[in-house]
């Protein structure tokens, strides 16, 4: 099976998507699947098929990484073509790997659902609610699921009257608070704020990366995570805990601090246990994923509540990625899961093949 690995994008987590390709790369039954790899730069979001993706992995994309390319589709199928014309493969299933905007977000599946290709991963509706921090606590709470108090608001808004904003910060939230961009993963542009001062550069900081902001109430917490898999009936992995040494799990706790600890599976109670699960389960179902998601929860130190954090769409998988690394311990290596997304892809693809697009007798 030809399948077309994508990794790169104009994101602020465009290094992660290479260190993610690259273990998927590497691990991919060669037996199984032939793998041509795209990367899209960041700058100019052209799409090169890469003529040594292990180089690439290791120095970086560039303009000169490989050979531009384009995604396209005739009657027998989506394929990828030079730009000259002078070259074209066919490709069968596609495997995402591009973190953040412009590849979590439903931008790119919404591409690879017009180009008729399958693909590993959610689906264009839940990938963009899943992206949006906002969006899926609406969508949550709507199902009755249990999530930290929050705000959203607009940058404009907050230009008009960051006074107004502040006020309703510490009246509904107090201090002190997480603020987030609304469309963005892996803690990028996150900071804690204590008080107004550090609230307005807390918003600041955010409003770089995307022009609505969320506002949580920070919680005395154990950070808890849960690897789901599958399609209308989803399996959950054992849960992990994160157990940074900076303050919170910044980007730099998750990427480049090696003390960051990683405990699989996490010390928690069977009843705790169960219930992460149950609550993985559950609002990886609300949000309507499919193939995998990793869900990402909080356990209040003092009450022993869980709550939903937020779910990843397209998590890691590098080495060190929990992702990956609870399926591992809960018996699923990680060629095999590999494996497995793209069964799933094909599966849901197939599924999605049979109901009608076009009405009719």
């Amino acid at each position: 099976m030809r399948l077309l690995l994508l990794c790169g994008g104009r994101s602020g987590e465009h290094e992660i998507s290479l260190l993610s390709a690259a273990s998927v790369y590497a691990a991919l039954d060669r037996r199984r699947f032939e793998v041509l790899v795209v990367g899209i730069t960041r700058e100019e979001g052209l799409w090169l098929l890469l003529s040594s993706p292990e180089d690439t992995f290791r120095e970086g994309l560039k303009a000169s990484s490989g050979q531009p390319v384009v995604l396209g589709r005739d009657r027998d199928g989506p394929l990828l073509l030079s730009l000259d014309g002078s070259w074209s493969e066919r490709v069968e299933v596609a495997f995402p790997l591009l973190h953040g905007p412009n590849g979590e977000d439903g931008t790119l599946q919404g591409l690879l659902e017009m180009s008729g290709l399958p693909y590993v991963g959610c689906g264009v509706l839940s990938s963009a609610l899943s992206m949006d921090k906002g969006m899926a606590k609406d969508v949550l709470v709507r199902h009755g699921l249990p999530v930290a108090p929050y705000l959203v608001f607009r940058s404009r808004e907050w230009e008009e009257d960051p006074e107004g904003i502040s006020t309703r910060v510490e009246v509904e939230l107090g201090y002190p608070v997480f603020v987030k961009p609304c469309n963005l993963g892996s803690s990028v542009g996150i900071s804690r704020a204590g008080d107004r001062e550090e609230l307005g550069r807390a918003v600041a900081g955010a409003a770089l990366y995307d022009r609505r902001i969320i506002v949580e109430r920070a919680i005395q917490a154990r950070e808890i995570e849960v690897s789901v898999l599958g399609n209308e009936l989803p399996l959950t992995s054992v849960p992990g805990e994160v157990v940074p040494r900076r303050e919170f799990y910044d980007y730099v706790a998750k990427y480049r601090d090696p003390s960051t600890g990683l405990l699989i599976p996490a010390p928690l109670t069977p009843e705790e246990a169960e219930r992460a699960r149950e609550l993985a389960r559950a609002a990886y179902q609300a949000l309507d994923c499919a193939g995998m998601a990793r869900v990402d929860l909080f356990l209040d130190r003092e009450s022993g509540n869980l709550y939903i954090n937020e779910l990843n769409t397209i998590p890691g998988f590098t080495a060190v990625s929990m992702y990956p690394k609870l399926w591992e311990a809960s018996g699923l290596p990680y060629p095999e899961l590999l494996s497995r997304l793209v069964e799933l892809a094909l599966e849901r693809w197939q599924e999605r093949s049979r109901l009608r697009l076009t009405p009719g007798d």
